[in-house]
């Protein structure tokens, strides 16, 4: 008996936190229309964008009940990958002051700069956020060889950064 109105408290009180879901998503929102992302690197493959896309598509279906949608979606993102950057970090010094010093690490950041219409709550909308990560990599690998997991794990957080400050409002 004690049990039984312990479960329907618990129900009661989750039945009325109203839009949070356990998915993560926290909108009313039924549809969202992400618009392809355009490739606005100097460095970046030239499919960049359209994977960046696809994954953002993906991650949204997967992560919560909203319906992609080609137009006239709630909820609306689009953008481009604004950077794609190699920079060398982890300087080690050679000892000799007639060698010049080297990196032991080059890091690869992408940046992504997003608009986001909310059309339910206006407020929740922005544009030209940026986000963005890196990934390091040593430099007895050449970049090739290890561009589709960089891009990936890269990706994996930015993609995660951007459900957060769209639907989870985070």
């Amino acid at each position: 008996m004690i049990k039984s109105l312990c479960l329907l408290a618990l129900m009661a009180t989750f039945g009325n936190c109203g839009i949070y879901s356990f998915t993560g998503s926290a909108t009313a929102a039924k549809t969202i229309q992400v618009d392809d992302f355009f490739n606005n690197t100097d460095l970046g493959p030239a499919n960049i964008g359209q994977n960046f896309t696809n994954r953002l598509k993906d991650y949204y279906q997967q992560n919560s009940q909203l319906s992609i949608v080609a137009e006239n979606g709630e909820l609306q993102i689009e953008g481009i990958v604004s950077d794609y950057r190699i920079s060398p970090v982890a300087p080690v010094a050679s000892g000799n002051a007639q060698n010049l010093s080297t990196a032991a690490q080059t890091r690869l950041t992408i940046t992504v700069k997003v608009n986001y219409v909310d059309t339910l709550v206006p407020t929740n909308s922005f544009k030209d956020r940026t986000f963005s990560f890196y990934d390091d990599f040593g430099n007895d690998e050449e970049l090739t060889s290890v561009q589709e997991r960089l891009e990936r794990k890269i990706f994996d957080q930015i993609l995660i950064d951007i459900f957060n400050a769209t639907v989870a409002n985070w």
